[in-house]
């Protein structure tokens, strides 16, 4: 399959990466001509790269959208012809505003995140269900997919999977300087984070409920115990909660 990808960011690289070990064509398209020769360069013969200033014929293709939010109706007047189907990646932008900017048969909204460049990206998909089995091929090729069946679902969907990359990351960071504060090496409390996180991954796919696994962690007046009712004390539960409304 041939994709056509509007976009050489972070999340473009990281779906082209993947996207070529799967053996799909790709066409990148973007706007500074420079980092499009880095792009060719990362990747050689295995892609060809232009800029869309010059126009892009889009009839019959299938177009995935990794440029900023901002920047769709910029990328769009240069778009003509009408795609086969549209993919977007661009947080926020409703399926109408993909309608309004650009022509296509069929439109799907996605929304990965940045673990992508390791094949590990959990994907929320909506949209027009005709486009689901090619929207499970080309995002199932960076990680895990799931179908939403609204878009306030995947909007919810994205502060989840999208943006709590950045919340666990705070997560990991505060358990390391806590350790370093009482007295671990930095370096150390690096190594002890990243095989925890590693291993969590595991319980939360084995356990039934997170709560199963705080009670088998839990003892009476242990240190779990103490901890864990200081987290409630500072609203750590409620907090991550509220990022749903922020």
């Amino acid at each position: 399959m041939l994709l056509t990808v509007f976009g050489n960011g972070v999340m473009a690289n990281a779906m082209i990466s993947r996207l070529l070990e799967q053996d799909f064509n790709i066409e990148v398209f973007g706007r500074d001509e420079k980092k499009l020769q880095d792009l060719k360069e990362r990747f050689h013969s295995q892609i060809t790269v232009s800029t869309y200033q010059n126009g892009v014929n889009i009839n019959g293709k299938n177009i995935i959208l990794c440029v900023k939010p901002y920047a769709l109706n910029e990328v769009a007047k240069y778009l003509k012809g009408e795609a086969s189907a549209l993919f977007s990646v661009l947080a926020g932008t409703t399926l109408e505003q993909l309608k309004e900017s650009i022509k296509a048969k069929k439109y799907i909204r996605a929304m990965p995140n940045i673990a992508a460049m390791f094949g590990k990206s959990m994907t929320t998909l909506t949209g027009d269900k005709e486009a689901l089995n090619e929207a499970v091929k080309i995002f199932g090729a960076i990680g895990k997919t799931l179908w939403v069946g609204s878009e306030k679902e995947l909007d919810t969907a994205t502060i989840l999977t999208g943006s709590a990359p950045a919340f666990l990351a705070l997560v990991a960071e505060s358990l390391m300087d806590g350790g370093v504060k009482e007295g671990l090496k930095r370096d150390d409390a690096a190594f002890l984070a990243r095989g925890l996180f590693e291993g969590f991954s595991e319980l939360l796919n084995n356990y039934q409920h997170p709560s199963l696994i705080k009670d088998a962690v839990m003892s009476p007046n242990g240190v779990t115990a103490k901890g864990y009712a200081t987290l409630e004390d500072y609203k750590v539960r409620s907090a991550f909660m509220k990022v749903y409304k922020s």
